[in-house]
């Protein structure tokens, strides 16, 4: 990944921050997410029309009359991101890496979190957990948490996702919003992955190259994964070969959608060849309108 030039994008990004966020993304930013809960308030004397499920019975007890709890709206939003940093990430076939458009869709969403002064923490994860960043208010971390995203250099290669959302899970105590960064080139996460949408609002943002949907008319190459290191011969040369190739990935593409569907998840897709600001937005607008 060219570093430089992604943090040279993040930061013109940054200067028009606020009037990309203003103009674009605060009017959805919070519409798009599910409320994030409601917090105890005080309890007061019932009047009718209460409803009964909220009389605090041991107070009424006590007070020898009934009492209701009444709930507020929790003003403050959570923002945590689950980053993906294995090694098909760094992967780009012709433009962008995945990696990069990663950053660009991370960086958006940072400072949408921190222009509607809510927190905003992450998750770095391959086969490990590689970094954790506790959710925090203000620009200071949120230009740290960039540039951490921007620069951080995994010692893993590999992807355990389950391992990220059960840390996420576990760790995230209150509601909040946790958005999925990866291409989802793993397995085995979907049992935590529901657990962590039953208390939070989950999107899945996968990221992936044209490559991935045909491959290209090559000759006989080798190829290695990134993150195992094993290698296969491919030829593109063979009609049957990426008319398999093609209908195993999106095979694997529609799985994906549906798995997450049936978990009340939203999903955006991201293509290396897109343009990650215009993704995002039709991705808010579209929520919104839902």
């Amino acid at each position: 990944m060219d570093r430089a030039r992604i943090l040279s994008r993040v930061k013109q990004l940054q200067l028009l921050s606020n009037r990309l966020v203003e103009s674009l993304l605060a009017g959805n930013y919070r519409s798009v997410f599910k409320g994030p809960g409601i917090e105890f308030d005080e309890v007061r004397e019932y009047v009718e029309g209460d409803d009964a499920r909220l009389i605090d019975w041991n107070v009424s007890a006590r007070m020898a009359s009934a009492f209701s709890k009444t709930y507020r709206e929790e003003r403050e939003l959570t923002l945590f991101m689950i980053a993906d940093l294995s090694g098909s990430l760094n992967v780009g076939a012709r433009h962008e890496s995945r990696r990069e458009v990663q950053s660009i869709l991370f960086s958006l969403l940072t400072f949408a979190a921190v222009q509607n002064n809510d927190k905003v923490g992450a998750v770095f994860f391959t086969d490990r957990i590689e970094h954790w960043v506790p959710p925090v208010k203000g620009r200071k971390h949120a230009t740290r948490l960039v540039e951490d995203m921007i620069a951080f250099e995994p010692q893993g290669a590999g992807s355990d996702l389950s391992l990220a959302l059960r840390a996420a899970g576990e760790a995230l105590k209150r509601r909040g919003i946790c958005v999925v960064l990866s291409d989802f080139k793993t397995t085995g996460y979907l049992r935590e992955l529901s657990l962590l949408a039953r208390r939070h609002d989950v999107i899945a943002v996968r990221i992936y190259d044209p490559m991935d949907l045909e491959y290209p008319r090559t000759g006989l190459v080798q190829l290695e994964d990134p993150e195992t290191g094993r290698t296969i011969l491919a030829t593109g040369r063979s009609r049957k070969f990426r008319k398999q190739y093609r209908e195993y990935w999106e095979v694997q593409r529609l799985q994906w959608q549906r798995d997450c569907r049936r978990r009340g998840i939203a999903t955006l897709e991201v293509s290396t060849e897109d343009d990650p600001v215009g993704r995002l937005i039709e991705f808010f607008r579209r929520r919104k309108s839902r």
